[in-house]
């Protein structure tokens, strides 16, 4: 009998911070995939807005208010979810923000709340979705990177900090769960056309020109593109692979790029 190794039929995903973008991407992938979708948020319009619009979409979904920074929280929203969803088997660390200031400019406090949520906050969810998977035998965990994981770039010591970091606690947590065959791995988005990068997306902007240019695929991505990394690293076919980023940029970081001129 074959066996469809991309198939997530019967599997429970929890992605955080899921309500737009790339994350709300992904977690359509997964639900397209046969897998049962729950996402969390810590507003509670933006989280039912989501829901509506997966529901829409024919998808099987779930929302809950946590904050993926507050441990307690975390531990009863975990507790709750697997009570009344079901076990979870696959998580994606979603949960993000950005701070765009030079670093000589920057408050601790702001760098603090990047690292917080960036890094401190997929430690304390996958910690608590851990405990579940090591006693069940297996699970995923998916933690977004970002080619910050790599690269510097102005004004965004912060992210970039807390992406490096992410990437190295990626590789901790497969070296300490592999063995009970949870499959810990990263997936590291380039440059993608979202509403939050849709202003500097348009034509004879300095940023769009630059972004084409970099990337060897010479476009930016599409949320979609996702797709195919989160529900690869969230199915059969990845059990074999731990502790891997996988760069879903268009070619960025294969590259030193060209001169603009070039063709």
């Amino acid at each position: 009998m074959s066996i469809n190794l991309f198939d997530l039929t019967g599997k429970t995903a929890l992605i955080t911070g899921a309500v737009h973008g790339l994350g709300m991407a992904m977690a359509k992938g997964l639900g397209n995939a046969g897998a049962t979708i729950v996402i969390n948020n810590n507003t509670a319009p933006e989280l039912e807005a989501a829901i509506n619009e997966y529901k829409a979409a024919g998808l099987n979904a779930h929302g809950y208010l946590f904050d993926v920074t507050d441990e307690k929280a975390v531990a009863q929203a975990i507790a709750k979810i697997e009570e009344e969803v079901g076990p979870i088997d696959i998580l994606i660390n979603n949960a993000g923000i950005i701070k765009r200031t030079p670093i000589i400019d920057m408050e601790v406090a702001d760098f603090e709340l990047v690292i917080k949520i960036d890094l401190v906050g997929p430690f304390i969810v996958s910690k608590q979705v851990a405990k579940g998977m090591i006693e069940r035998g297996g699970g995923k965990i998916i933690n977004i990177c970002s080619m910050m994981s790599e690269l510097g770039r102005n004004s965004v010591s912060a992210y970039a900090a807390a992406k490096g970091g992410l990437k190295m606690l990626t590789r901790s947590m497969a070296t300490e769960w592999a063995k009970y065959n949870i499959q810990t791995n990263g997936i590291g988005p380039g440059y993608f056309a979202t509403s939050q990068t849709a202003p500097i997306r348009v034509d004879g902007h300095p940023f769009n020109e630059f972004i084409i240019n970099r990337t060897p695929a010479e476009r930016w991505g599409d949320p979609e593109d996702l797709q195919g990394a989160a529900i690869f690293l969230s199915s059969k076919a990845s059990d074999f692979v731990n502790g891997h980023v996988l760069y879903v940029d268009g070619g960025i970081l294969a590259t030193i790029g060209k001169p603009s001129n070039e063709n």
